[in-house]
C-alpha cells in the first residue's frame, strides 16, 4: 500500500464523519438535514434532493418544493417516517420544515450523539494505519522492503494517523461549539 493511496483513504475516512457530522441537527436550518431521506418514488427508491428543490429561506426554516406536485405527500411522508425528528408542514405546493430551538438536555445528547460519530471516524482512520502497515510488514517479510524502509514507512503511516486524528477532533470541536450554541 502507498502511502499517498493510504492519506486518500484517510481524507474519505475524515469525509465520512465530517458528513455524518452534518446530519446532526444543530436548531439551524441546514439543507444536509434531508440528505439520508429516501422517497419511494414510482417504485424507486430516490433522494429527496432529486425530486424536490431544498432551500432554508431563513434560519429556522427549511423549504422543500417538489419538481412534481404530485409527489407532496409522498415526501411529507417520507420525513414523517425519517428519524430526523422535525414534523412536515405541507401547503399545497411547498413543504416547510420549522426547526425548534434545543433544549439543554438535547444539546447534551446531540453532543455525545457527535462525539459517538468522531470516534466511529478515528476507528476508521486507525483501520486504515492498521491495514497500512500489515501491508508494509508483510513487504518486509517478502524482502521487497529493508528494515529501515518498512520502518521509515511506519512511522510516515503513524504520522498520517495522528494528522487526520486531530483534524477529526478540531471538525468534533466545531461541531460541539456550533450544538452548545444558543
Amino acid at each position: 500500500m502507498k502511502l499517498a493511496e493510504v492519506e486518500d483513504h484517510m481524507v474519505k475516512a475524515l469525509e465520512a464523519a465530517q458528513r455524518s457530522f452534518n446530519t446532526i441537527r444543530t436548531g439551524r436550518a441546514n439543507t444536509s438535514l434531508l440528505d439520508r431521506i429516501i422517497v419511494e418514488y414510482y417504485g424507486t427508491q430516490t433522494h429527496l434532493k432529486a425530486l424536490a428543490n431544498i432551500s432554508t429561506p431563513d434560519s429556522t426554516t427549511i423549504a422543500i418544493q417538489p419538481f412534481d406536485r404530485n409527489t407532496l405527500n409522498i415526501i411529507e411522508k417520507a420525513i414523517l417516517m425519517s428519524d430526523i425528528g422535525l414534523t412536515p408542514n405541507n401547503d399545497g405546493s411547498v413543504i416547510r420544515l420549522n426547526i425548534p430551538a434545543l433544549t439543554s438536555d438535547r444539546r447534551k445528547e446531540l453532543v455525545k450523539q457527535v462525539a459517538k460519530l468522531a470516534e466511529d471516524g478515528k476507528v476508521a482512520v486507525r483501520n486504515i494505519r492498521r491495514d497500512a502497515i500489515d501491508s508494509i510488514r508483510k513487504q518486509e517479510k517478502s524482502s521487497e522492503l529493508s528494515k529501515d524502509e518498512a520502518a521509515d514507512l511506519q512511522d510516515s503511516v503513524q504520522k498520517l494517523t495522528d494528522k487526520y486524528i486531530v483534524k477529526i477532533d478540531e471538525a468534533l470541536a466545531l461541531k460541539e461549539k456550533d450544538i452548545t450554541t444558543v
